[in-house]
């Protein structure tokens, strides 16, 4: 026995030392302390609770103990400690200390028949804990955690026990009459390693996000040919079995600025709801319209727009008549001043020149507006073109994350270009790629040179496009359209009209054979 209670004191040693290294870090090196800092400020800004580590759960338990084995048992005490990880929102890992000093006798009060003894139990256990009741969409914390778990362990345990005339050796003389349970009489199992099966279940109260209490219960099943020898006696049916049964108060270990709560107490479902949320706030980010004049804040060049100003496609006030004052504020909106006339700030001629206008004046002024409107929409960059059939709208071709290639779906769309340039022999076509924000900018710069020069070679070499009517421009990930990373509407290659005066991109370095 005093070689059993030396095992207890020193396992105890050790379980306390384990938890006070876990409080205690290493001094830092300069080197750590580098390393330190250069994650520290590539995580800045981004880290959440999900993204932190779990805090460690130390909890301490008094114990009810009893054996269910060939003897009646009676009531017995005991105790335990802890430590418990979560692994996720489900799942976790504990290893488990107890002791538990266990007594029974089945008190027939005839020597010979009689049985009774006393055991003391020592043992360590890991197992691995699911969570229960952690499958539900509603709630964020769990205020209860309700859990079950397996595992196995190793033992040492002491018994002494009566001798009757049944039982022969293990300090047992040959006494058909049996012996009284008394000191210096009895029989006894000598204290040595064994194996044992584990299972268990519990209820934990969380109080706040450092403390919790709860109730356990755990059963401990000896493996080997001494599984039946817990209570000294090897003549049952079935191996005996250790219980122990108790509340336990748990304490949550660690710095809550860079450890989270143990997840076990954190709905799973909170990481997806978290990013809808996100979403839909960048969605409402991204069609956000300030100034309502009907263009999303994230295209709009003037934010600021007063209201009831008539804007344009990317919500720039509109001026017709190109005197300088905005159509909004202008009192002649579409009365342009003639060379050596000056407009005050409501757009009125204040210095009119007299001479009279004629009819064919008139007619000229109509028709150069009229002309002005259709350059400004034929200019370079316009993605409207005006035939005596109507206006075109150019469409835009989009691409897959990191890839260059035309998809089949788009080539009744690069068909329907080619037609439109033989229908229109003198018209040039801008051919501009973009990518979205994932790559470094000199990969995107490349990716979207590539995306335009493969549409330009498939107009070249399936319809036959004379190249020079194509004028390759790229961008990279410059003039998205949504204010997103990852967009797959910023992946694009769009077509746009080129007069004369438009030039070609050179190809970026590396790729000039390409």
């Amino acid at each position: 026995m005093k070689i059993f209670k030396s095992s207890l004191t020193g396992l105890l040693f050790c379980l306390c030392g384990a938890l006070s290294a876990q409080g205690t870090p290493l001094p830092p090196t300069s080197a750590s302390q580098d390393s330190a800092r250069t994650v520290g400020l590539a995580q800045e800004g981004t880290m959440s609770k999900r993204d932190q580590p779990t805090m460690l759960e130390v909890g301490i338990s008094p114990y009810y103990s009893w054996l269910s084995s060939d003897v009646t048992s009676k009531a017995g005490y005991g105790g335990g400690i802890h430590l418990r990880k979560s692994l996720d929102h489900l799942f976790s890992i504990r290893l488990d200390g107890v002791y538990a000093f266990s007594q029974g006798d089945n008190e027939t009060g005839d020597n010979s028949n009689n049985r009774r003894f006393e055991t003391n139990w020592l043992s360590g256990t890991a197992y691995g804990v699911v969570t229960l009741n952690n499958f539900t969409f509603k709630g964020d914390i769990r205020n209860i955690n309700l859990f079950m778990m397996a595992g196995a362990g190793g033992n040492f345990y002491a018994t002494e026990f009566q001798c009757n005339g049944n039982v022969r050796g293990r300090g047992c003389a040959s006494n058909p009459n049996g012996s009284p349970f008394e000191e210096g009489r009895n029989g006894e199992i000598d204290q040595s390693f064994r194996t044992h099966a584990a299972f268990g279940t519990g209820i934990n109260f969380r109080i706040n996000e450092r403390f919790n209490i709860g109730a356990e219960y755990q059963v401990f099943v000896p493996m080997g040919n001494r599984a039946d020898l817990v209570d000294g006696y090897d003549d049952g049916d079935f191996r005996d079995v250790q219980n122990v049964a108790g509340i336990s108060l748990n304490f949550n270990l660690g710095n809550t600025k860079t450890h989270a709560e143990p997840r076990y107490w954190t709905n799973a479902f909170t990481p997806v709801k978290e990013d809808l949320a996100t979403l839909n706030r960048r969605v409402d980010e991204a069609t956000t319209d300030t100034d309502n004049d009907g263009i999303a804040d994230a295209v709009d060049q003037e934010p600021n727009t007063p209201a009831g100003a008539t804007v344009d496609s990317r919500g720039r006030t509109l001026d017709s008549d190109s005197d300088g004052v905005p159509d909004y504020r202008d009192k002649e909106p579409f009365f342009p001043p003639r060379e050596g006339e000056v407009v005050d700030a409501d757009g009125v001629v204040t210095e009119r020149i007299d001479a009279p206008l004629s009819e064919e004046e008139v007619q000229t002024m109509i028709d150069n507006s009229v002309n002005n409107a259709m350059t400004q929409i034929d200019r370079n960059n316009s993605t409207r073109i005006n035939t005596p059939g109507g206006a075109i709208y150019l469409p835009m071709l989009y691409f897959p994350l990191n890839g260059s290639k035309i998809q089949y779906e788009d080539y009744g769309t690069l068909a329907s270009i080619a037609r439109l340039m033989d229908a229109n022999p003198e018209m040039r076509l801008i051919v501009r790629g973009y990518t979205d924000r994932t790559g470094d900018m000199e990969y995107n710069q490349k990716l979207s040179y590539r995306r335009a020069l493969n549409v330009i070679n498939h107009l070249v070499d399936n319809f036959s496009i004379a190249r020079e009517r194509l004028v390759l421009q790229y961008r990279g990930e410059d003039e998205a359209i949504v204010p997103l990373d990852r967009s797959r509407v910023n992946r694009r290659v769009e077509f746009l009209t080129g007069v004369a005066d438009a030039q070609e991109d050179p190809a970026p370095e590396g790729m000039e054979g390409n």
